[in-house]
């Protein structure tokens, strides 16, 4: 007889394959170029995408900045770098760089 869960009335089985899924729907990966790497252990990363306009059916460029976890301090200014998305790791920094593009 498994055991259930009184609030949701599932098995622990089932609640570790729901949470395992929202884990990995966290996983998003974006390519950007480092524009600062001043502070310890986090650089600063730009990621740039085209976007188009509703009315005029042009494109322009749009550039996002994120603090991403650097550990070694390895990736320098100007370097492509590819970041995925993870747990809060301080205030603003919520990515960390996996490699170099």
């Amino acid at each position: 007889m498994d055991i259930l869960n009184i609030f949701t009335k599932t098995s622990p089985e089932e609640n570790l394959q729901s949470r395992n899924q929202k884990i990995s729907a966290r996983n998003r990966k974006l390519q950007g170029v480092i524009v600062s790497n001043k502070m310890k252990k986090t650089v600063v990363v730009a990621i740039t995408r085209s976007k188009k306009h509703s009315k005029y059916q042009k494109y322009f460029t749009v550039t996002k900045r994120f603090k991403a976890h650097d550990e070694k301090n390895e990736y320098k200014v100007g370097d492509k770098v590819i970041i995925q998305e993870t747990r809060p790791i301080s205030k603003e920094k919520r990515w960390v760089v996996i490699s170099s593009a």
